[in-house]
């Protein structure tokens, strides 16, 4: 099942002897006697791709059920005798991956070397159920209501723009001055708005964004390379402005504040690896270390 599994996700035999690292011919065998159990066939086969037939369908969703049950008790087993095993699945952005959480996962593996851990840094939001992602890391103001959301820690972001593009385009002094500043933004190119507020007074911007990015990394590589200003999560810009490579632009200004959310499909059946892992990360980040 686990072997059918990963065919259906992939739609490659091949990948998937690579990923379960065994022959191609072995998880052909695999397959094949899974539908010769069930007496159906559960693979259309082409010269390029692999589908799923309706019996694959239903079979794939029993698979990753019995799957996931057997995790279940090998995890519960295992926290017996004191020790996390089994693999878990997170997924969370590209930025967040590289400035904290992967250097987390390191951490918590050290002290439960038997347990995997598979991170997913990815922008898109994933289905948890279908990607069979155990617990999803997300920075917004507004978490998806059809899961559940345990706050881990609030997520400032700064203006920032690099001494070099600053002394050649001056400091903005207001936000309406940005109108006239090179922005780089998360929005798809074209007009960008960008809220500020000071005190009781609160400022809407609109701003001509000539470069635009899906994930903030690349933002900020473009704002150390000069080409304008770029809002960028503390969790990123802090180093930076800590070693001068960017200042802080509009710095009595605040933009709104979102959360860090770890989002999970139920209460009821948290694994002993994910509740461990959640805990980990709560006491991790309480202190916000950006």
């Amino acid at each position: 099942m686990q072997v059918f599994v990963e065919v259906a996700h992939s739609g490659s035999f091949s990948a998937t002897a690579d990923k379960l690292d065994m022959s191609r011919a072995m998880v052909t065998r695999y397959v094949a006697e899974l539908e010769q159990w069930l007496g159906a066939r559960l693979l259309q086969r082409t010269t390029r791709s692999v589908t799923l037939t309706d019996a694959g369908e239903h079979c794939l969703r029993r698979s990753q059920q019995m799957l996931a049950l057997m995790e279940n008790v090998q995890e519960e087993a295992a926290q017996q005798e004191g020790a996390l095993r089994g693999q878990l699945r997170i997924t969370c952005s590209v930025s967040l991956a590289y400035a904290q959480l992967a250097a987390a996962v390191v951490d918590f593996l050290q002290l439960h070397p038997q347990l995997k851990i598979d991170l997913n840094a990815s922008e898109g939001a994933l289905n948890l159920v279908d990607a069979r992602v155990d617990l999803a890391i997300r920075i917004t103001s507004d978490p998806d209501p059809l899961l559940i959301a345990r706050a881990l820690a609030p997520c400032d972001s700064v203006l920032v723009a690099s001494p070099a593009y600053v002394a050649q385009h001056g400091m903005p002094a207001h936000p309406s001055d940005l109108a006239t500043h090179r922005c780089l933004s998360f929005a798809n190119f074209g007009k960008s708005v960008w809220q500020f507020t000071r005190g009781d007074e609160s400022v809407q911007v609109g701003v001509a964004s000539h470069f635009s990015a899906n994930e903030a990394t690349a933002l900020l590589q473009a704002a150390l390379a000069g080409g304008g200003l770029a809002l960028q999560p503390t969790y990123l810009a802090n180093p930076h402005l800590a070693q001068g490579s960017l200042v802080h632009v509009l710095p009595e200004w605040q933009v709104p504040r979102m959360t860090i959310y770890a989002l999970y499909t139920s209460r009821r059946h948290l694994s002993p690896a994910v509740r461990a892992f959640l805990d980990f990360l709560v006491e991790r980040l309480t202190p916000v270390p950006w």
